[in-house]
């Protein structure tokens, strides 16, 4: 047994470096590495070599950790999901994501609390309310790391699933910290405590929204948020701790707390990827919460679980449970998705990690729970952790839509025939359509393909090939039809990229709203000449009229390159890359910058280079 801090923490911490490595060279099975930090805490713990003596310090790291898992779960939640507004416009209200999610989440709160007084009729629990609500958990750490991978976030698919788990994580943690509360203390004014760190945290997202408006503060948060300073960092941890203190003090879990915290940086910053974010998950996963999966492998008790018969009857039990009362109220699902899907969906939100372990800790250090059902517990999270990502990828095949090729050009004038040469240099499939039949005689003459008709129409569209193309550019001189247009495109044949020539700022909203890229003359007018008198260098490179070079982008999509530093990659011939647009935020690449899944990156070079880099980065 290791007895000195200081070597105990160099086993855990030398086994968190291992894990991660070990998974990557054994992909046999996917397994998250959560799940082998548990395990690898098994083999040095209590149920394996005991190879670890419990001590103050230890626990204190480990209850940090834990906490700050909760405030990074607070960081994920994405409220603008969870507060309607969701949805394309045409859609009945009932299939909205947040309808279906609260839905879900009510039939399986109601499914959960009946198996669990199943449970107890049989004897195998004691705690129905808590037994239920562990049993109605999800994993949001498991099912967005997922959903990523299989590019499913920005479709409704993936947008149904995410509010889903959404929903589960944060009304759960809220009802767990209630029946705690009740367990603890019996039906006492005690519990409107909760209700008042509820209202302080609305009155703190209000008030940390007035001062992130005020230039000079943002000015100062910004100036010394680098080198040493790195203030954004420590005032999250401040505010992560105050909130700590504040549950506690009201005599409320902690885990709620360290959540509002992360809540309220999600909903004062936004969500989405930023430099502040990434630290901080760098500095949780890389060191605290590591600590706190392998200390539960650590206490994990495995004699507890195998010295019990009814302990062991308890496992496929829970088992077969944890997966019904998902699977069974996901076939809501049924009314928007195939079955394939929804079947899918559920199995994917059976998966449970984070707040079912955190669930289990809390109720066997009040004594809700027994060492054995906690190890029941643990195993079901390891279990469904790992087997759930495996059906939802064995069951979910992405209908492979049809490969979208070529630009539809909406207008015949001389803007367009210009935009219409400099794509088909490119390489584009160009189509134009225009009611001008004498302008297009003379287009088709010079090897445009050309449709005559009405843009309005949907047929005219259709017979453009609307359907399967990249993009729509909207040059007609009537803004009515441009409108027409660009909501046909958008909303009837879901082209990814329309965009539209508009002088009315009225008219410039609405397409904003439907997704239109919008171009305004004027506007782009004074950009051209700034960027000329500016960037008189890349100005050049945009409007040059040979084929030396050009700018391409691509989504890296290729295994090979996910993780690794720019400085190793080789790309084709002079290619390079300009920058690096990651969710909502453009980067400066530079040497140490890793790719990740799904990012766009914009390259230069020649356009043979180009071409090759990006058939070599999307996986091509």
């Amino acid at each position: 047994m290791a007895h000195n801090p200081f070597v105990t923490l160099l086993l855990i911490t030398g086994l968190a470096v291992l894990v991660p490595l070990l998974s990557s060279r054994f992909r046999i099975v996917q397994l998250p590495i959560v799940v082998g930090e548990i395990l690898a805490g098994m083999v040095i713990g209590h149920s394996g070599l005991n190879l670890i003596e419990p001590s103050p310090t230890l626990e204190f790291l480990a209850e940090f950790g834990f906490t700050y898992l909760m405030f990074l779960s607070g960081l994920e939640v994405d409220f603008s999901l969870l507060i309607g507004g969701q949805g394309r416009r045409e859609e009945p209200w009932w299939q909205r994501p947040i309808v279906l999610a609260l839905t879900m989440f009510v039939a399986t709160l109601l499914l959960g609390w009946a198996s669990a007084w199943w449970l107890a009729q049989m004897g195998l629990v004691e705690n129905v309310l808590l037994m239920g609500l562990i049993l109605s958990t999800t994993s949001l750490g498991i099912v967005v790391p997922v959903l990523k991978e299989k590019e499913l976030l920005g479709t409704a698919y993936g947008q149904a699933i995410l509010t889903a788990a959404l929903v589960a994580d944060f009304v759960t943690l809220f009802l767990l910290t209630v029946v705690i509360a009740l367990i603890s203390r019996g039906l006492t004014l005690d519990l409107l405590l909760i209700l008042i760190l509820l209202a302080a945290f609305a009155l703190a997202v209000r008030v940390a929204r007035f001062f992130a408006n005020v230039p000079v503060l943002r000015n100062v948060l910004e100036e010394f948020s680098s080198a040493t300073s790195q203030l954004q960092v420590r005032g999250a941890f401040a505010l992560m701790v105050a909130w700590v203190v504040l549950a506690e003090a009201l005599g409320v879990e902690v885990i709620l707390g360290a959540f509002l915290a992360g809540a309220i940086i999600s909903l004062v910053a936004g969500h989405g990827e930023s430099p502040l974010r990434e630290k901080l998950d760098a500095i949780g996963y890389g060191f605290f919460i590591p600590i706190f999966f392998i200390t539960v492998g650590i206490n994990f008790n495995l004699h507890a679980l195998i010295s019990s018969p009814s302990a062991l009857l308890l496992v496929p039990v829970l088992l077969i449970l944890a997966y019904v009362v998902k699977l069974v109220p996901a076939l809501i699902y049924r009314v928007r998705f195939s079955w394939r899907e929804t079947l899918a969906a559920g199995f994917l939100l059976s998966s449970r990690l984070s707040l079912i372990i955190a669930a289990a800790a809390i109720a066997l250090r009040i004594g809700a729970i027994t060492e054995a059902v906690n190890a029941n517990i643990i195993f079901i999270a390891v279990i469904t952790c790992t087997l759930s990502p495996m059906l939802f990828n064995r069951l979910y095949r992405a209908v492979e839509p049809p490969r979208r090729e070529g630009v539809i050009i909406v207008g015949a004038d001389q803007m367009a025939e210009l935009l219409a040469r400099r794509l088909r240099r490119a390489g584009e499939k160009i189509t134009i359509v225009a009611m001008d039949h004498h302008r297009l005689e003379e287009l088709g003459r010079k090897g445009y393909r050309v449709i005559a008709g009405d843009p309005n129409k949907e047929d005219v569209l259709r017979q453009a090939g609307a359907e399967n193309a990249k993009a729509l550019v909207a040059l007609t001189p009537h803004p009515q039809t441009r409108y027409q247009v660009c909501v046909l495109a958008k909303e009837t044949f879901q082209v990814p990229i329309v965009v539209a020539r508009v002088g009315s700022v009225t008219l410039a909203e609405k397409l904003r709203a439907l997704g239109v890229r919008v171009v305004q003359p004027a506007l782009a007018t004074v950009i051209a000449l700034e960027g000329a008198l500016r960037f008189p260098t890349t100005f050049d490179l945009l409007i040059r009229e040979d084929d030396e070079v050009t700018v391409g982008e691509a989504v890296v999509r290729n295994p090979a390159f996910i993780g690794i530093p720019l400085r190793r990659i080789r790309l084709p011939g002079n290619a390079l890359i300009l920058s690096i647009r990651r969710e909502n935020v453009v980067l400066v690449p530079h040497g140490d910058t890793t790719l990740r899944q799904g990012d766009r990156v914009a390259i230069i070079g020649s356009p043979e280079s180009v071409e090759e880099a990006i058939q070599l980065l999307s996986g091509g």
